[in-house]
């Protein structure tokens, strides 16, 4: 078994693939209307979906805006420089909601932003390998 998406409604469809493929570099995978259920499927990742999981942005017709409920948490990416994530997603246009820094109770360097929808995406700064900078 292995996780193939995961699904997050949408209240604009135009305004969440800017969001996922400008903003977060993603790439649109596919796309599907069905009209006769009033709704659009769109499929974006940073790889195609038979290498890894990807999201689907799920855009009911009419419906603007959804309450995202207590028990959603997060999105997360790896990125190799939190700060510089941050700040190419600032300058993107994206929203930063908490800057880059250590976590909490740790020192994993994380960092909040939030998509269009206010869905909340952590990033996590990958750890330099233990092995670097060994000389042996």
């Amino acid at each position: 078994m292995r996780i193939l998406h995961t699904m997050l409604r949408v209240g604009d469809l135009d305004r969440s693939l800017a969001f996922y493929t400008e903003v977060l570099g993603m790439r649109l995978l596919r796309r599907q209307d069905y009209p006769d259920g009033k709704f659009t499927l769109a499929f974006v990742g940073y790889q195609d979906e038979d290498g890894g999981a990807v999201l689907e942005l799920t855009w009911n017709w009419g419906v603007d805006r959804y309450e995202l409920g207590a028990a959603y948490g997060h999105i997360a990416l790896e990125v190799d420089n939190a700060q510089k994530a941050c700040d190419v997603i600032r300058a993107r246009g994206g929203k930063i909601t908490r800057e880059a820094g250590p976590m909490k109770h740790g020192s994993t360097v994380i960092a909040f932003i939030e998509d269009p929808d206010g869905y909340k995406i952590e990033l996590i700064e990958r750890k330099a390998d233990a092995s670097e900078g060994d000389n042996e």
